[in-house]
Formats: structure tokens, sequence, C-alpha cells
């Protein structure tokens, strides 16, 4: 019979792991750069680049005994253009990288940002394979050079300890190291006087307006942020007790789902359009006020905002009175299309999916998301091993759940434990600094993060009037990644272009 292990034990294993987490991260960093070259037609002219997969360190600024060690290994995939001899203007660079939070850069670099696009179907749909890139003839590189940052524990990018993985899988230390990543970058490659910008997609959004003002800190002034799904603000998202905020931004998103669908009758059935802008009434005239009142309301108030609610969602007002007048995310998706046997897509709504024979409650899957992990993880394997020469033998984290079910979400020395929100580093960056100018975008079927919130949260920068003009918000008819759709791939590109050319 085998003797239990004793802590004694148990302590020169755990000490084998703690070092082989410091080695893996010393082994990634000695890693000389992988590099190769490419070309691509944009604006009418063939731009030469060169491409740079290279890890950044992020090392301890706080412990004394610790200082100056790697605590992480961060990979950065850099899009640089050739430049012809003579040339000195300083051109612009663009630090990307996406949500989650646990995701990868790599839907912002192969679905509207890079060089290199990967297609899927334009309603959202999975396309069959073979999943291959091919050359993105609306590429930002056109107007910067792109650096895609692939955060702690997504990508190919790890931390060196279990403390540094606690500190970086949160809200400030997440903060804290793309901004050491961003300067070590920018020094690295001799850049800092080039315009710098940053675009977020998702979280991306939520870490990206705290980044503009923590750069600030660090004598870095930001030219333009671009934020596409915003959440700056989780409070206006997340669906808890006691927070009636997202039963109203969200109504006017459901609606024009609902009508995409065909779920509705009368004026809200025109377009989708037309229903969020009845919905948005709505709430402002009715709905927020009998939801303020609670239990105060009149039997004859609810059911008229029950009935209305039954009209914009294409659900039962048996339902809609049953849910308490709160119809959640979650509600909406495996209910509205129920009696087809669907679910509907969280991240694009345009999509559903077939529920099981069973018709259980329960979204157990984003049909719209799924249209996209596969075809993505496939074809930028291919990319990356393929063409760019990464290491096949590292693992790449598309999307880690892991790091999103051990996020710290609370933020400051207090820790306190309080809906998550960056709106004020954002307001704060924007007055500090007379040139920094956003660009918002927004697609009317993501129901992660809807447009609807989105304005709602914009609408409570704590900016004067002159200062908001320097925010532009712009909307697409698809969903959260609405740059997978080619007429909006299209939009995206030509509202950047004229967002660039704004005098300053």
């Amino acid at each position: 019979m085998t003797e239990p292990k004793t802590a004694a034990d148990a302590k020169p294993d755990a000490d084998k792991g703690k070092q082989a987490q410091r080695d893996a991260v010393d082994r990634l960093l000695s890693t000389a750069p992988m590099r190769s070259t490419g070309s691509i037609r944009l604006g009418g002219r063939k731009l030469e680049y060169k491409v740079e997969g290279a890890f950044i360190p992020v090392v301890n600024t706080t412990q004394t005994d610790k200082r100056g060690e790697p605590e992480a290994a961060v990979f950065t995939t850099a899009y640089q253009l050739e430049r012809k001899a003579g040339d000195t203007k300083p051109r612009p660079v663009c630090f990307a990288f996406n949500g989650g939070p646990g995701s990868a850069s790599i839907w912002l670099q192969l679905g509207a940002m890079g060089p290199k696009r990967l297609r899927i179907g334009n309603d959202g749909s999975m396309l069959p394979p073979p999943y291959e890139v091919e050359d993105n003839p609306l590429s930002w590189f056109e107007h910067f050079d792109l650096v895609f940052v692939d955060p702690p524990h997504t990508g190919y990018s790890i931390t060196a300890s279990d403390d540094a993985r606690k500190k970086m899988l949160s809200v400030d230390g997440d903060v804290a190291c793309l901004t050491d990543v961003i300067r070590t970058w920018l020094s690295r490659h001799q850049r800092w006087t080039s315009p710098i910008y940053v675009a977020g997609e998702s979280y991306g959004t939520t870490r990206g307006a705290a980044i503009a003002d923590k750069l600030a800190d660090q004598g870095v002034s930001l030219a333009g942020l671009i934020l596409i799904s915003c959440a700056m603000d989780l409070q206006s998202i997340v669906f808890e007790a006691r927070n009636d905020l997202p039963y109203a931004l969200f109504l006017p998103a459901f609606a024009g789902v609902a009508q995409y669908h065909g779920c509705l009758k009368g004026p809200q059935a025109k377009s989708a359009a037309a229903a969020r802008a009845l919905a948005t009434e709505f709430v402002e005239s009715d709905y927020l006020r009998v939801l303020h009142k609670g239990a105060r309301a009149t039997d004859d108030e609810r059911a008229k905002v029950a009935r209305r609610m039954a009209e914009l969602l294409g659900l039962s007002q048996t339902l809609v009175e049953h849910r308490n007048l709160r119809i959640s995310d979650n509600t909406f998706f495996t209910e509205l299309l129920r009696e087809r046997g669907q679910i509907v897509g969280r991240l694009e709504a345009r999509v559903a999916g077939p529920m099981g024979l069973s018709r259980t409650h329960e979204w157990d899957f984003d049909p719209g998301m799924e249209s996209l992990v596969g075809p993505y993880t496939m074809g930028g394997m291919g990319y990356f091993i393929g063409t760019l020469g990464f290491d096949p033998a590292w693992t790449y984290e598309v999307l880690s759940m892991d790091t999103n079910k051990h996020w710290n979400w609370s933020r400051g020395e207090v820790q306190g434990n309080s809906f998550c929100c960056t709106s004020p580093d954002l307001s704060r960056a924007l007055r500090r600094n007379p040139h920094l100018r956003v660009l918002v975008a927004s697609g009317h079927f993501d129901l992660g993060t809807p447009s609807t919130a989105s304005d709602w949260s914009l609408a409570q920068l704590d900016i004067p009037a002159d200062v908001r003009r320097r925010v532009t918000h712009q909307y697409y008819d698809a969903g959260h990644m609405m740059y997978t759709r080619d007429e909006d791939l299209r939009k995206l590109k030509k509202d950047l272009a004229a967002w660039l050319d704004e005098p300053r």
C-alpha cells in the first residue's frame, strides 16, 4: 500500500512547479524574434511590410527583493511598413487587443485590422472548411503600423509565478501590464516619435479606457483611442439582482433583434431601426418609471407595460409578467425563437442555433460565437505556424475560459465588491489631453455589449461639451464583431479614415 504524501513531501514538487513556471518565461524571453515579410495593395499602392513575433518582458517593479525580475512574457505580433530610403516621417503605430477577459488578439488581427483576413458568412454563419486567410483589402495597415498584443494567459503569453498570474488576472494588474508592454515596445523599436493609437474590442475597451489614462501618467500622450463593442461600465450590461439598468438598456436592442427574426407585428415590424426607436421611446416614457416604482406601481400600470413589452419583444405578455417585467439576456436567447426550436446568438444575434429535443430553458452555447471560434482557430494557426513561422510546439490560447473564470473585477486599494467601471479613467484622459480623440464602433445585433448600452455609457462620461465633441460613435448592422460582415468592414474602414482626417 502506497503511503500518502505528507506536506513535507509535497513541498519539493511545489518548488519544482514554481521553478518550471519561471524557466518557461525565461525560455520564451530568450527566444529570438520570429521575422517574415509580406506585401499588400492598399489605397491604390503596394505596401511592403515586415512581420515580427516577439515576447516582451513585464518586470516586477514593486517588491524590493524581486524588483527587475520578469513576471511575464507577453507575445506581440507587429506589422511594420518597409520604409523607403529617405523616408523619415514618423509613421503612426496602433496597439490592439481583444477582450474576454481571456481572449487573444486573433480576432482584430485576422478580422479587421491586419493585412490578412479570415472570411465568414456575411449573415454571421459558419462557412464550410477549409479555413484559410486571404489578403485584407480593407486593412488598417494603410494608416498605421500595427502591434497586436496577447495579454497574459492568452495567445502565447504566460506569467512566471502564481503571484504574477493572480496580479495580472485583474483589472488594474492587466492595465499596468499592458501599459508596460506598450512602453517597452516603443523603446525597443525606437518609435517614441510616432503618433500612438490604442484599439480595443469588448473587454479590450474596458482596459483601453484605463490604459489611456495610465499611459498619460507615464508621459505617453495618445493621439487616438478606438473602442469596438464598448464595455466600460459593467453595470450597464450585467444582469444581477437590484440592477435594473441593463433591463432598460437592452430592451431596444432586443426589439431590433426580434424584428430581424420576424417576430413582431404593427409599427415595430417595419424595420429593426423602427423597433429600436419605438422601444427607446417606451423605455424613457414608461418602462423606467414603472421599474423604479416596483410594488408601488398599480396593476393597470404593470399590465400596460407588460403588454407593450410583449409587442416590442415578440414574447408573450404572460412570460413578461412572470419575469416581473424584467427580461434578461438568457430569457431572451431561449424564449424568442422557442416555437421554432432555436436559441438566439449573443455576440451575433442574427444567428440562431438549434435547441435540443428537450427544449430546456438553458442557453448552453452561443450560436453566433460558434460560427467564429473554429474557423478563426484553424485558419489562424495555419497562418501563424505555416506563414509567419511561429513555433508549432507552443500552445496558442484563443479563448482562455480559465482566465475569465479567475478574473478579479475589483479596482483600487479598497478592492470592493462593485461593478467594474473605467469610464472615469477615459473621462480624465480626455480632459488631460486636448488632442486625444475617441472612435467608438457598435453593432446593432450585438447582445453582449449592445449599442443601446454603449449610448448610455458614453452619455455618462464626465466631460464638458467641447471635450465631448472629440468622441465619435458609429453604428453597424451586424453583431459584436461587426467587421465579419463585408459591408460593415468597408464602413468601419471608411469611418476610421474620416475620423483620422478630422482636423485636430
